[in-house]
């Protein structure tokens, strides 16, 4: 009986304790469009540069202004690029964000301390490689 609960445990409890990659997460998100659960990631204050504007803005104004851009440029289809996640309180992720229109790339970094990873950048620019 030990022996047959043994690989059981390891089937299906190990996987439910792993935890989510942040960076994988906010994929999902853009992926579906759920900027307001993305902005819950927002520190108070945002470093955003969509295109050739940048500026920091507050959590409401960064979702205000992402919200409104992927309105414009519905995303199809979202690639993981790229992820830095070596370090507990720094993360940077690159995503490839193909919308309705064009081919975007997209840059994120997070920082912070454990669970609490929050995004201080995001950069939107078009993709270069075509």
């Amino acid at each position: 009986m030990k022996f047959i609960c043994t690989p059981l445990f390891i089937l299906f409890i190990v996987p439910a304790l792993s935890f989510a990659d942040p960076i994988d997460d906010i994929a999902d998100l853009i992926r579906r469009g759920n900027i307001h659960e993305l902005s819950k990631m927002f520190a108070p204050s945002v470093d955003v540069t969509i295109l050739e504007n940048e500026n920091v803005y507050t959590q409401t104004q960064a979702e205000i202004i992402l919200d409104k851009f992927l309105n414009q440029n519905k995303p199809e289809t979202v690639k993981v690029l790229h992820k830095v996640n070596s370090n507990q309180s720094y993360r940077f992720g690159v995503l490839l964000v193909t919308t309705t229109k064009e081919t975007f790339r997209m840059t994120f970094t997070l920082k912070g301390t454990g669970a609490n990873l929050a995004i201080i950048e995001l950069r939107i620019e078009t993709d270069k490689v075509k």
